[in-house]
């Protein structure tokens, strides 16, 4: 089968395994053939980490039932190919949702422990892994442990952000939390420039348990870094509209349509992402507050628009994320008035905030900013600017997202995690055959 991830780029042919049950993968680990095998979940990472070219990749869309749930605790516990949309649905009517989303619910559930993904939430909730009780890993040789941080805190933190390169999950153990409704209640502000937009979301930190900013990449001068600026909390029942308050925790997850399944090339140009960054931020209000929405439109506005990676066109597009810590701001700025220069055109470019890093080897998080900018991946001139911030963010003591990454240089990456030496040996001595390989691990040296 021919592989991609979700940016559609750098394309790779594997035979592809769907094991039913626990044991089917550790026969698959014990037997992988001469290229070695990864784990593949819904396929959201946006480069090549669970793709495998001329070995295999076992795919855990088979492993997709829920084991158990606690409703009285929050306590779930999933097999690996469970979504997170899966487990919203089912902990939402008991009042329990999951603790850290990224911008897609439509992760599994070992993907998510895998990238260790990060929210809106991270200032106050920290990555996907901090709520990970305990997870079933089949290890290399086939063996099957149960792995938490507590009792195996090496293992688990290799394998929390590790990118499937430690084991294949098979199932985890999350701790939900506790809501009191379906909704969000969301307050919007329009920031004027990169400064203003960074003075609200440090002032919305600790007020607020989610904030994001949406930013335009494109604008220039006295407009650069402008920015429409997201926070909510979870509403109570009483803030619902009236016919809402009947059934407060109810949650239809919402599709407007599906994408056509190919697009024109340079449909996604600077001058219509261009067009549509003015439109958005234009049609955005200046001020408003209390707004109560769904889960869909705040956390997972995408989700709305099945295969909305296709707008991209057949060359697909890269997704750039990095962080680099507080008092590095400068980073951000120039990023924006570096990227509206050239005319690198992203229409999702997103502004967060991250605390404190939890202990994971490769996890990316750390306090500071994070930027994500999506590309059209045949933008003329995006290499040289990619190159460029790489320098920039290595230099201020930064990273680039893994689960994102598809051409960092190995030597680059060991500037930017400093764990890396660490990681590298835990997996020599788990895996001293070579066993578990992706495209990304040959590229890295992982």
């Amino acid at each position: 089968m021919t592989l991609t991830g979700w940016g559609r780029t750098a394309p790779t042919v594997a035979s592809v395994a769907e094991p039913q049950v626990t044991s089917e993968t550790a026969g698959l680990l014990r037997a992988p053939g001469p290229r070695g095998a990864i784990a593949r979940g819904l396929g959201r990472s946006y480069n090549n980490a669970a793709q495998n070219a001329g070995g295999l990749v076992i795919s855990t869309a088979g492993l997709d039932r829920i084991r158990r749930f606690d409703t009285e605790r929050g306590l779930i516990t999933a097999e690996a190919g469970v979504s997170l949309e899966r487990i919203m649905l089912t902990g939402l009517p008991h009042g329990w949702f999951v603790p850290v989303t990224p911008g897609t619910r439509l992760v599994s559930v070992g993907g998510a422990i895998a990238a260790d993904v990060h929210g809106k939430n991270h200032h106050r909730a920290g990555s996907f892994a901090c709520h990970v009780r305990s997870l079933e890993l089949v290890l290399p040789s086939g063996e099957s442990r149960i792995v938490t941080p507590e009792g195996d805190p090496a293992l688990f933190w290799a394998t929390a952000g590790g990118m499937g390169l430690t084991g294949v999950i098979v199932q985890a153990t999350l701790q939900l939390i506790r809501v009191a409704s379906a909704r969000v209640r969301v307050d919007t502000v329009k920031a004027r420039d990169i400064d203003e937009t960074m003075a609200h979301l440090a002032d919305a930190d600790g007020r607020y348990g989610y904030t994001v900013a949406w930013s335009d990449c494109l604008a220039s001068g006295a407009a650069t870094g402008r920015s429409v600026i997201t926070c909510g909390d979870f509403a109570e029942p009483d803030e619902l509209p009236a016919r809402a308050r009947r059934r407060p925790l109810a949650f239809r997850p919402r599709v407007l349509g599906t994408a056509p399944p190919a697009f024109p090339p340079g449909l996604m140009s600077r001058r219509t992402i261009g067009a549509l960054n003015a439109a958005w931020y234009a049609r955005a209000p200046r001020r408003r507050t209390g707004e109560i929405t769904s889960i869909g439109s705040f956390f997972h506005p995408l989700d709305a628009i099945r295969g909305w990676n296709r707008a991209y066109g057949p060359a697909g597009f890269v997704q750039y994320q990095y962080v680099v810590p507080f008092g590095q701001e400068h980073v951000v700025r120039r990023t924006f008035e570096r990227t509206a220069r050239s005319g690198a055109p992203s229409f999702v470019t997103v502004l967060k905030r991250f605390g404190p890093a939890d202990p994971g080897l490769l996890s990316f998080p750390m306090p500071g900013w994070t930027l994500a900018l999506d590309f059209p991946a045949a933008t003329p001139g995006l290499a040289g600017l990619l190159d460029w911030l790489d320098e920039q963010v290595a230099d201020a003591g930064g990273r680039v997202y893994l689960a994102k990454d598809g051409r960092v240089p190995p030597g680059m990456l060991a500037r930017m995690y400093p764990r890396l030496e660490e990681f590298r040996a835990l997996r020599a001595e788990l895996d001293p055959c070579g066993t578990l390989v992706s495209d990304l691990s040959r590229r890295l040296g992982l």
